[in-house]
């Protein structure tokens, strides 16, 4: 049985025809539990400690928001992801939900293909969170033991550290519609037009480890926004701007190198060299030079490849929009240098084309 087989759903409703639908929906693959009214599931779910709730909101006596606010004030179940099944469909109720503490929402009715694909993307993170969670345990455990060996516990911390980034950069995976690809291309490209700006060969290897990062705080942003198919509203836009922040948060404040850099470009890769970005609205030289790079190379290679919402732009249109927005989106003394070494940059567009990905985050150099 694979871990995804073996994971423990618990589910909500009052409708027994809504509960057979999940059930028979989830059932074969999943090990399923329900409970038609809420004070059930509050007195059930401690007990039974599911991997995911799906909880209706419309319920007499205790409605769904209650049972969320309940589990969210619980020290056993406040880290259970919450998805909020409702034929509510207003943003304020989605809002107040996501204020809960819910994760995602899935409107009635609901198609068994959409249930199971958000179940597997919450469960995905699920199980990213906790590798990472086992790997700092581990982390913490060989530091204490062997604090006499400190050259070789700091080879191991580094290299920690650099896995703990690629982890978290294919948790952001999951959230997000770009593959591993776009992530190793830009920070490749990052890498190349640190050196033609004359950093040094170590800051332009420790960019090349921060740069998948900087969208981290994407995994903070509830599905339902991020892969909402048509144009945000603006309090959804709100929430989509808040990601350099949940970002910065994610990483923390680190003595670290890598780190530090990798929570710099994760809080300022949106600014804008004319102050007009966030969530800073810092202007000019005030955004870190890490950022300003990878700005660059992130806007140019999510132009030039093909994604579900739109065709991949030439490379000729795409380096006329950074020359055209040097001096207001980007920095005006980057932009050249990023076009004078495109040859350089096609060769790795070409080395890490869409099709031949394959679990590269293990193989980036």
């Amino acid at each position: 049985m694979s871990e995804e087989q073996a994971a423990k759903i618990f589910v909500v409703d009052d409708t027994e025809t809504n509960i057979d639908i999940l059930l028979e929906t989830l059932g074969e693959l999943y090990d399923v539990s329900v409970a038609l009214d809420g004070m059930t599931a509050l007195e059930d779910i401690p007990e039974r400690q599911p991997d995911l709730i799906l909880l209706d909101v419309m319920m007499p006596e205790v409605d769904g928001y209650e049972v969320c606010r309940r589990l969210k004030q619980g020290p056993l179940t406040r880290d259970i992801p919450v998805i909020f099944v409702t034929a509510k469909q207003e943003t304020e109720d989605e809002t107040y939900g996501l204020e809960l503490g819910a994760v995602d929402y899935i409107t009635k009715p609901f198609s068994p293909a959409v249930v199971l694909a958000r179940v597997r993307t919450h469960l995905q993170l699920l199980q990213a969170r906790r590798e990472l969670a086992e790997a700092n345990e581990v982390l913490e455990e060989k530091v204490r033991l062997r604090t006499e060996e400190l050259h070789q516990k700091n080879l191991e911390l580094e290299q920690t550290r650099l896995e703990i980034i690629r982890r978290l950069g294919r948790a952001a995976e999951y959230k997000d519609n770009e593959t591993g690809l776009h992530v190793i291309r830009m920070s490749h490209y990052s890498r190349l037009l640190a050196q033609a700006s004359g950093m040094s060969e170590k800051w332009a290897e420790t960019l090349l480890n921060a740069a998948p990062m900087h969208d981290i705080g994407k995994i903070g942003i509830p599905d339902i926004i991020l892969l909402k198919p048509g144009r945000l509203t603006d309090e959804e836009w709100q929430i989509m701007r808040s990601h350099p922040e949940i970002g910065a948060g994610i990483i923390g404040e680190q003595s670290s190198e890598l780190l530090r850099m990798a929570r710099s470009v994760a809080l300022t890769h949106h600014e804008k060299w004319d102050g007009s970005g966030y969530p800073q609205g810092l202007a000019g030289e005030k955004i870190p030079i890490e950022a300003r790079i990878v700005a660059i190379a992130d806007v140019f290679d999510a132009l030039t490849t093909r994604r579900p919402y739109k065709p991949a732009w030439s490379i000729e249109q795409a380096t006329e929009l950074l020359r055209k927005n040097a001096g207001s989106h980007f920095d005006p003394q980057l932009v050249p240098v990023f076009i004078d070494i495109l040859p350089q940059i096609l060769v790795v567009r070409e080395n890490w084309k869409e099709q031949e990905y394959e679990e590269s985050f293990a193989d980036m150099r």
